[in-house]
């Protein structure tokens, strides 16, 4: 069974850990959300550091993490995104979408 979890590690800063896919996504979706309504910060990060596996759904999630941060009046990145998702997003045209931090 995949697991997966999201979770403020830091003030701003929550941290995406574990395998993303279809199974996980809806939990991760509606936690991601509320963590980024209720972080003090005007800016959040989103640390993919400890992701271990990512289908096109994780961006799917980030992309949607965007648009809660936006709503909630806040900006926005991705750090230490995984390989796989950096080139999911290549191939999707993402890289100017999605902000992406090296």
């Amino acid at each position: 069974m995949s697991q997966a979890s999201i979770a403020e590690q830091a003030p701003g800063v929550l941290a995406l850990t574990g395998v993303l896919d279809y199974r996980t996504a809806p939990a991760l979706r509606e936690r991601g959300g509320r963590l980024i309504a209720s972080v003090q910060a005007e800016a959040c990060v989103i640390d993919c550091a400890n992701v271990e596996k990512s289908s096109s759904v994780g961006l799917s999630l980030l992309l949607a993490f965007l648009r809660d941060a936006a709503a909630a009046g806040k900006t926005l990145s991705v750090r230490s995104v995984p390989q796989d998702m950096q080139e999911i997003a290549r191939v999707c045209e993402l890289q100017d979408i999605l902000p992406l931090e090296d």
